[in-house]
């Protein structure tokens, strides 16, 4: 094809191309000037956006529109049916101020007023509202703000305070029922506070918005603004005790968990139980026991109250999920079960609270769980890498002592932790604390369970694998562990060394016994009572001395045992463990007797020093490890050692 044809194409093209012309309307942006302002409808100045000059055809030239204020408008005064605005800088915080004109008519409810968006200009007042001095409660200056009358069938027979002038506990006995019921009291309100308090409840629902200079306040004070703003929007007038009762419940009802949270902070309380609607709550309590509280639930208040439980809980519960397992934010194991599809009274739950500070050895040393030399034994076998198990019942204290005794490992030790729901808590910087996951939805990824975080445990070479409960198959993968090396401390439920071989040699654990011979020491736990108490102990400690070649039975050796009449602990004299530990440092009997001397001498001197924090007390120990001469010659002030 020549260039005199390329040429007669483009000509072609060009005829048939059309020029396309468009019709801008004139476009009137703003409110219209008020009456007030000296100016008819007829006056009002249009602003026509000319359209665009005749261009090449085939083109089209949208106008520049400019937002920038114009100066000459300014200047001259003349007043258009266009508002222009002056957008602020990405990135350039400009301080806004509001004056009381600006805001008059802004402050107004659904009921009072049909202006549409005011739940907007609701929040615009909070927002803009300059912060004022708020006064806070004190128990001190303010008084207490319950009244409490017992009355029949009741008598008093101790009292605490959960939160001072707020919420307290009485330990009634009924003289009916002739048992001690748990009553909790908080302030009571006028039928013009409680009216009060759901209008506000419904309000802070609009205005609990967070704007970039509150991110920073703490949450309590934060409401406690919103609700002092919403109460002078009221024109409301309070006395200082109706404000303090109304900031409580909307405190606890906003940032607590509601009628519970009383029994959440109450650090006597172990167990809170919901049986079901209507059922009174029943915990289980430091010194009381089991006790049954004057707090209930109807259907849909419990329905809520689970739903709140969960969400919070980081877990979705609903009639197709109806059961959860779950860690709350503070480390509280909950377990929940929703409406009536699987328990037939309601809704339930059971709530373990967490010990924020877990316990020390020390703390067990004091609760009488072990004794001093029990403690030493376990330091000295988890330091060579010794293998033990915690059995036990239901509340027999397993975790705590496995978590305790867990603070003597090594400093720089690598240690990884495995649990459906977080418990174990240490002070030591190579831990890799992992947790199992379960799916709430198709598509929600993959399901976690022990099992799987074991194998990769394995993966990542630990010195110190920590299992919560031993309950299924992932046993033989924690038993191979022992086998090729690993150190594992873990739980199970048993109540003796022969139950507990039993489950582990059939289903569902399946562990071979000759895998067993791994495990070096067994520790029992039991709950018992002592008078009127019921008191943990350690009933047994038991090392696994191998297989008799001639029965095939395993064998086992009582190294300490308890003596419930005399609630002492008792030495047999033999130890597999500690003489297999001499031969490996090379120490004679003296030796080995003079270095477990010296750890009871420093956990004697803790005890008499009172270091009691976890932190602390690891401290102590891993200075031990470092420079025990160091720790043995300022044993009389180890606060100073470890500050």
């Amino acid at each position: 094809m020549g260039d005199s044809d390329i040429e007669n194409i483009k000509e072609n093209k060009k005829k048939k191309r059309r020029a396309i012309k468009i019709k801008v309307p004139s476009i009137s942006i703003g409110k219209k000037s008020s009456s007030a302002a000296g100016l008819q409808s007829s006056d009002k100045v249009k602003k026509i956006i000319k359209k665009p000059g005749k261009k090449e055809p085939g083109s089209i030239k949208v106008p520049h529109v400019s937002l920038e204020k114009n100066e000459s408008e300014k200047d001259s005064g003349k007043k258009t049916a266009i508002t222009r605005i002056k957008l602020p800088l990405i990135g350039r915080e400009e301080e806004i101020t509001a004056v009381e004109k600006d805001l008059e008519g802004t402050f107004k409810t659904e009921k009072e007023s049909a202006e549409p968006g005011y739940k907007r200009n609701l929040l615009k007042k909070l927002s803009l509202t300059h912060k004022r001095g708020i006064e806070e409660y004190n128990f001190e200056e303010h008084g207490s703000l319950l009244d409490i009358r017992l009355e029949y069938p009741y008598e008093s027979k101790q009292e605490y305070w959960v939160k001072s002038g707020l919420a307290k506990v009485v330990i009634a006995h009924n003289v009916k029922s002739k048992l001690r019921e748990y009553l909790l009291f908080e302030p009571e309100l006028t039928p013009f506070e409680y009216e009060l308090l759901e209008r506000i409840h419904e309000d802070l629902r609009d205005v609990l918005i967070l704007t970039d200079e509150e991110l920073g306040i703490e949450r309590e004070k934060l409401l406690i603004s919103k609700v002092t703003y919403l109460i002078d929007y009221y024109g409301l007038q309070l006395e200082k005790s109706s404000l303090f009762k109304i900031e409580y419940y909307l405190i606890r009802n906003y940032l607590g968990w509601g009628r519970i949270d009383a029994l959440m902070i109450d650090p006597l309380i172990e167990d809170i139980s919901c049986d079901g609607d209507d059922v009174p709550i029943f915990l289980f309590h430091r010194k009381e026991q089991n006790i049954k509280t004057n707090i209930s639930f109807d259907t849909n208040s419990l329905i809520s109250l689970a739903i709140t439980l969960a969400q919070r809980s980081g877990k979705h519960i609903s009639s197709a999920n109806p059961i959860i397992d779950a860690t709350m934010p503070d480390g509280s194991r909950l377990q929940l079960t929703f409406g009536t599809e699987v328990t037939s009274r309601g809704t339930s739950f059971t709530i373990r609270k967490f010990r924020e500070t877990p316990f020390t050895p020390v703390d067990l040393m004091d609760l009488h769980t072990f004794n001093i030399d029990m403690l030493v034994y376990f330091w000295l076998a988890i330091e060579n890498n010794m293998s033990l198990v915690f059995i036990g019942g239901t509340a027999s204290g397993k975790t705590t002592s496995l978590n305790a005794v867990s603070l003597f490992i090594p400093p720089l030790a690598k240690v990884i932790s495995i649990e459906d729901t977080r418990e174990v808590t240490l002070f030591h910087e190579n831990w890799i604390a992992s947790v199992t996951r379960e799916v709430v939805a198709e598509g929600g990824g993959a399901h976690v369970d022990m099992f799987m975080l074991l194998k990769a445990a394995m993966r990542q070479r630990p010195e110190y694998i920590l299992v919560g409960e031993v309950r299924g198959h992932e046993a033989q993968t924690l038993f191979q562990a022992m086998n090729t090396g690993h150190t594992t401390f873990s739980t199970m439920h048993a109540g003796s060394v022969d139950a507990a071989i039993h489950r582990l040699e059939n289903e569902p654990l399946n562990v071979p016994r000759n895998m067993l011979q791994a495990l070096n020491i067994m520790s029992i736990q039991k709950q018992i009572q002592i008078g009127p108490d019921r008191v943990r102990r350690c009933d047994e400690i038991v090392e696994i001395a191998g297989i008799d070649p001639a029965t095939g039975n395993i064998m086992v050796n009582t190294v300490f045992e308890y003596d419930p009449v005399a609630d002492d602990f008792s030495y047999t004299g033999r130890s597999q463990v500690l003489g297999d530990i001499a031969a490996f440092h090379g120490w004679g009997p003296e030796m080995l007797v003079e270095e477990m001397d010296r750890r009871k001498q420093v956990l004697q001197s803790v005890k008499e020093q009172n270091i009691r924090d976890y932190v602390n007390f690891t401290k102590v120990i891993q200075a031990y490890y470092i420079d025990k001469n160091n720790v043995i010659e300022n044993l009389d002030d180890l606060a100073e050692l470890v500050a």
